[in-house]
């Protein structure tokens, strides 16, 4: 069994101790196998440039060419041999940043074909594939960790998978190893994802149901009335990812359809430390999802061709945040509230989305830039543990104040309670939420509560980076 700092059988601990959960994220990578119908889209070129700069956190395991809705009799593996390649042209300025930096010759390695057929036509006896048998050998492997597949279009490689698991192990062997799957794939791309969920409810499912326009994962690239949209616009592609960036800014494709659609399936893996991807309903950089049976609605289907049925299990699927941000005030207190507050699906990705941005723009920096002259994030330090047990009308502190940031930026702080991922869903506000150490009264509560306080500590690099803490605050009733 591989080990790591902490051993990672504290991975599978996530749901009896939400503290354990938050402090697994920063011990052991993340396993990743992406599913990718590369050149139906440039998007899909787009995330995995981004992802190959998160390749120092995320352990990548395998990239699979496959097909999808949109390139049904092709697979181009070759074109994510180009990217890879070049991301071995900028390897030694982003390892002056991260030693951590795979080579490119190991990753060029992990390169599988999927089959150039579409959809449940390539799932079968006798369609076994490059990707379908790694994703097989990936469960096999003596490692407790869990594997996510991140899947940026057809899913027809890993129902195949799931089909000769079936087919050529015991249903105890079967279960034990399609219990280690995690799945997070941008809405259905081929009818190989209903027969998935029909054919496997035991496994760990997350996606968007139906049309592509009510989608979470669209929220990376949708253009909202009331926030600032300047980081997703092409001029600031262009100033901060595509030109002046070197070789692998350069091949950033130009926008066709919609920016980075997929990144979605894999961003939430980044351990920054807001997101315990094993807990969907917390919310993070890939949005935020409860598990339930979503209800069937004939006008909601999705990409043509795709059946669009009832659904006949739970899954991790759409939620809603309501959300109010925090903004810049030019006098006092250095932050105030906005006056207009949002909901709906699509915020819980929005609402951390220039976040996610500039820490794109600030690794798209070390492809060229010394580790001097670039940002890095800065390192939250809590005084107070991860998960707290108060009494109802009982005060507690949230302390931050040791944080330090590794370029010796000023440092600035923002405390919140985020509602949704907690049961106690009526907001607690304090004052002021910018202090690094504030005091929170507890409400009077009629039943055992949970309330989840987020962290944010932003420096003030160029340019500015956010990094996270999640405590979590159980409340008892006396």
């Amino acid at each position: 069994m591989k080990s790591f700092p902490l051993s990672v059988c504290c991975l599978l601990s996530f749901l009896a101790d939400p503290a354990t959960a938050l402090q697994a994220q920063t011990t052991a990578p993340h396993r990743l196998l992406v599913l990718t119908d590369i050149e139906a889209d440039p998007d899909d070129t787009q995330s995995l440039i981004r992802l190959l700069l998160y390749a120092n956190e995320i352990e990548i395991e395998g990239i699979v060419a496959t097909t999808s809705t949109w390139m049904r009799e092709a697979i181009h593996p070759e074109s994510v041999e180009r990217i890879i390649t070049t991301y071995g042209e900028v390897r030694p300025n982003l390892i002056l940043h991260d030693p951590a930096y795979p080579t490119a010759e190991s990753l060029l390695t992990k390169v599988y074909d999927g089959l150039p057929v579409y959809g449940m036509t390539g799932v079968g006896e006798g369609k076994d594939s490059e990707g379908s048998a790694r994703i097989i050998d990936l469960l096999e492997a003596d490692d407790d960790r869990p594997l996510w597949v991140s899947v940026w279009g057809g899913i027809n490689t890993l129902a195949q998978a799931l089909y000769t698991i079936r087919e050529t192990k015991t249903k105890e062997e079967a279960d034990r190893l399609i219990g280690k799957l995690r799945v997070y794939t941008i809405s259905d791309q081929d009818d190989s994802g209903p027969w998935i969920r029909e054919n496997f409810p035991g496994v760990f499912y997350v996606f968007s149901y139906g049309d592509y326009g009510r989608s979470t994962w669209i929220a990376i690239n949708g253009r909202f009335p009331g926030i600032d949209n300047t980081t997703i616009s092409n001029a600031w592609l262009n100033d901060h990812i595509q030109q002046d960036h070197g070789p692998l800014g350069a091949a950033y494709p130009d926008v066709a359809w919609g920016m980075e659609g997929d990144t979605p399936a894999w961003l939430w893996l980044v351990a920054n430390g807001l997101h315990a991807p094993e807990h969907p309903d917390w919310g993070g950089w890939g949005g935020r999802y409860e598990k339930y049976t979503p209800d069937f609605d004939p006008d909601g289907a999705g990409a043509p061709g795709i059946p669009f049925t009832a659904e006949t299990r739970p899954v991790w699927t759409d939620a809603s945040d309501t959300y109010t941000p925090f903004l810049p005030s030019a006098y006092g207190r250095a932050v105030e509230r906005a006056d207009t507050s949002f909901t709906g699906n699509k915020v819980t990705l929005w609402r951390w989305r220039d976040d996610f941005q500039r820490d794109f723009a600030a690794r798209m920096d070390w492809t060229v830039q010394s580790v001097e002259a670039a940002n890095h994030a800065p390192v939250p330090v809590l005084d107070n543990p991860r998960e707290i047990t108060v009494s109802s009308g009982q005060g507690f502190r949230l302390d931050a104040a040791r944080s330090t940031d590794p370029d010796g930026d000023h440092l600035s702080f923002l405390w919140y309670h985020y509602p949704e991922p907690g049961s106690l869903q009526e907001e607690i506000r304090f004052a002021p939420e910018n202090a690094a150490s504030v005091w929170v009264t507890a409400p009077e509560v009629e039943r055992e509560e949970t309330a989840h306080f987020i962290l944010e500590v932003t420096d003030h690099g160029t340019p500015a980076l956010t990094a996270y803490e999640r405590v979590i605050v159980r409340i008892l009733r006396e």
